[in-house]
């Protein structure tokens, strides 16, 4: 009994010490492709101070109407997650895609993330570098509750709202949030694991579809290794259902809304499910409309050219409602 007690003790320390062995390995690994990756990861748009922390915002185009994209909890590098996208609307309006703390170029803050604190950063950004309201916002996912909240807190801030496949409140109502799983995820992140599951990264729908160069993919790859599941990532998570009660509790916002919807796949509901919640969201409102498309979550990098074409024509819907009320 002794002798298999001393076995499975040895057993384990020997699994511990390979275990460590791995893991120093790959953070060492890590390290050498970060410093390596460091010439590459520039920002391309401006750093903005604003709350003790600096956030990108990346600016581009011409035109009168301002869109500004707000991106899907966890997305490493917004900018270039929606550039498919933005690309076919620069040309007619002021393109704005804002990084939260912890995503894309914008420093890892580990801080409160509050709706309030969230809208009011991204509010200030915009003003810091002269972009006033109104705006027209393009929300994805988990930003379409700061989006409604900013309409509900600021209507005269908000155009209007064209959700990319974007939550609503209902969506939060029985989420359960896996921490162990995040923060495994995370730990992965932080020790280089990652890059040796590279099927993780090729599977973004920003690399399979869309209109990526190859150099584009580079720099995405590059600020993907940084910015997997960041502590203000993962505290934005934890606060979610808090901030989409905050949303709920105010009613749905008095602006005109299309929504774009998805397959649900990606998204952790079935069609229906997941349709049903945005649905019902804007079926009592009278400037509010959805498009279906059947295609997975990140719709922005496969029906890119749809969405950009309808955008357009709510737009002028927009400008054409202004008009008659002046």
């Amino acid at each position: 009994m002794k002798n298999k007690l001393k076995r499975i003790v040895s057993s384990m320390i020997i699994i511990g010490i390979l275990f460590i062995f791995i893991i120093g390995i790959s953070f060492i690994n890590h390290k050498i492709k970060l410093s390596k990756e460091d010439r590459i990861f520039v920002p391309n748009g401006k750093m903005i101070e604003i709350n003790g922390h600096k956030m990108h915002l990346y600016i581009k185009g011409q035109g009168n109407e301002t869109l500004v994209f707000m991106s899907g909890g966890g997305t490493p590098s917004p900018v270039l997650d929606f550039k498919s996208l933005y690309s076919l609307l620069e040309d007619e309006y002021k393109i704005v895609v804002v990084e939260k703390a912890g995503y894309g170029f914008s420093e890892i803050y580990d801080d409160n993330r509050d709706l309030d604190i969230i809208l009011n950063e991204t509010r200030g950004t915009l003003s810091k570098v002269g972009l006033e309201p109104p705006y027209i916002l393009f929300p994805h996912s988990m930003s379409g509750i700061e989006a409604l909240y900013w309409a509900q807190q600021y209507p005269k801030e908000v155009k209007g709202i064209v959700g990319l496949d974007m939550a609503v409140p209902e969506a939060y109502e029985n989420f359960k949030i896996n921490n162990f799983l995040l923060n495994i995820a995370s730990f992965a992140s932080k020790t280089g694991i990652t890059r040796f599951i590279p099927s993780i990264f090729n599977n973004l729908a920003a690399i399979k579809y869309g209109t990526l160069t190859q150099e584009e993919k580079d720099l995405y790859r590059a600020i993907f290794y940084r910015r997997i599941l960041t502590k203000s990532m993962l505290n934005e998570v934890n606060q979610i259902k808090g901030n989409a009660k905050k949303v709920k509790e105010n009613g749905p916002p008095d602006v005109p809304i299309l929504f774009f919807i998805s397959n649900g796949n990606g998204t952790g509901w079935d069609k229906d499910k997941w349709k049903s919640f945005q649905t019902s969201y804007i079926e009592n409102l009278a400037s509010a409309k959805y498009i279906e498309l059947d295609c997975e979550h990140y719709i922005h990098n496969i029906e890119y050219k749809k969405i950009a074409e309808e955008s357009r024509k709510f737009i002028i819907e927009i400008i054409n409602m202004n008009m008659l009320k002046i």
